[in-house]
C-alpha cells in the first residue's frame, strides 16, 4: 500500500469514488489525491473520516485489531487516536 492511507480500500467498500469523497468534504479531486498519498493535515483526515463514517485511526489500520505491520522490520504497531 506504500504511503497511502486505507482511504481507497474504505471507499471501495462503501461503493464511493474519490470524486464523491472530495465533493463531500469540499476539496478538489487533486487535493484529495494529495491527502491519500500522505500529504495531508489532521483536519483533512478528520473530514475524510467523518465523510466515510469511520474513526481517523481506521484510515491507517482496520478494526477490530487497529494494527499495522512495519514493512521494514515487521513489528506490529497498534494505531490509536489521541483523545484531547
Amino acid at each position: 500500500m506504500d504511503n497511502e492511507f486505507r482511504i481507497a480500500e474504505i471507499l471501495k467498500g462503501k461503493g464511493m469514488t474519490q470524486t464523491d469523497l472530495a465533493e463531500r468534504i469540499g476539496i478538489s479531486r487533486v487535493g484529495l489525491s494529495k491527502a491519500i498519498n500522505g500529504n495531508t493535515t489532521i483536519a483533512t483526515l478528520r473530514k475524510i473520516a467523518a465523510a466515510l463514517d469511520v474513526e481517523v485511526s481506521e484510515l491507517f489500520a482496520p478494526k477490530p485489531t487497529n494494527t499495522i505491520m512495519c514493512p521494514k522490520c515487521g513489528t506490529v504497531l497498534e494505531v490509536k487516536e489521541k483523545t484531547e
